[in-house]
């Protein structure tokens, strides 16, 4: 009898289950708007093909400006390495030296492009 009865609960599943399953809710996230910094070094271009393709630009700018370039070496490497980013190992100097000439301690100030697109937060308060 424990088996007929299992096999009435599953039967009753499968007809029951997907006329009160959840359905799956849709998600529509506002487009991207952070953007590599344009540049004519070769890494502006492999970065933002690369780079691109799993995190947004804001994760670099978002970097403090004195990061070195052997940091930045480092930081690369690990996303080709450890997170199997597609960088060739070829495209690993020119994506850091466009780093560190754009955003890092090469940049000077003048040069470097500010954190985000978006407006700065308040203040703040004392």
């Amino acid at each position: 009898m424990k088996t007929s009865t299992r096999s009435l609960v599953f039967a009753a599943a499968l007809v029951v289950g997907p006329l009160v399953a959840p359905h799956a809710a849709e998600i529509t996230l506002p487009p991207e708007t952070a953007r590599f910094a344009d540049s004519p070094l070769p890494g502006f271009g492999v970065a933002t093909a690369m780079c691109s393709t799993c995190h947004s630009a804001d994760y670099v700018r978002m970097q403090p400006p004195t990061l070195s370039r052997a940091a930045w070496k480092t930081i690369v490497t690990k996303m080709q390495k450890t997170f199997g980013a597609p960088i060739p190992d070829a495209s690993l100097d020119p994506i850091v030296d466009y780093i560190v000439k754009t955003y890092g301690p090469e940049s000077g100030p003048a040069a470097r492009p500010p954190a985000t697109d978006r407006p700065n937060p308040a203040p703040p308060r004392s």
